[in-house]
């Protein structure tokens, strides 16, 4: 029984590195590494303060510019996506539900768990009863200066 869950647990890991090693080959995120300047405050425990308007419409909806929460090396990498999320709104103002699609895209980084390398993770975003519907692309491994993405509103203090 032990070497069965050793010989599932290699597997396992194997596959992860064998999907990390194909993505690379076909793409890339550029600027790896942490560049943030400024702390993040926070609205509640679940959720960021964000004040600021990305300058670049790419950012977030594109792998080459994707959010960076940071948090991996503190286990908190999953909950400073949500946290992000739950900061957002619509255009309108309205609500927004989210669900994580899978994630993408291996890029190197100084704060990769195997072999400098991260992936991104990709949340599909929607006002509810909205066909409409926006993906946004997450690195949990680096932390940068957060922005609200073009196209959406933020909650208020």
């Amino acid at each position: 029984m032990k070497c069965k869950k050793c010989i599932i647990k290699v597997t396992v890991l194997l596959l992860s590195v064998s999907a990390i090693v194909s993505c690379k080959t076909t793409s890339h995120v550029v600027n790896g590494g942490d560049d943030r300047t400024t702390e993040v405050e926070m609205l509640n425990s679940n959720t960021y303060f964000l004040t600021e308007y990305a300058s670049d419409p790419n950012y977030g909806v594109t792998k080459e510019l994707p959010i960076k929460v940071g948090g991996i090396k503190e286990n908190e990498g999953p909950v400073n996506e949500r946290r992000y999320l739950n900061a957002l709104l619509s255009e309108s103002g309205n609500s927004l539900k989210f669900y994580r699609t899978g994630s993408c895209c291996a890029f190197t980084t100084p704060n990769g768990l195997i072999g400098n390398t991260g992936l991104l993770d990709v949340y599909k975003v929607y006002e509810e009863g909205s066909s409409d519907t926006t993906l946004l692309y997450f690195n949990m491994y680096d932390k940068g200066d957060l922005f609200i993405p073009t196209g959406f509103k933020v909650k208020e203090q």
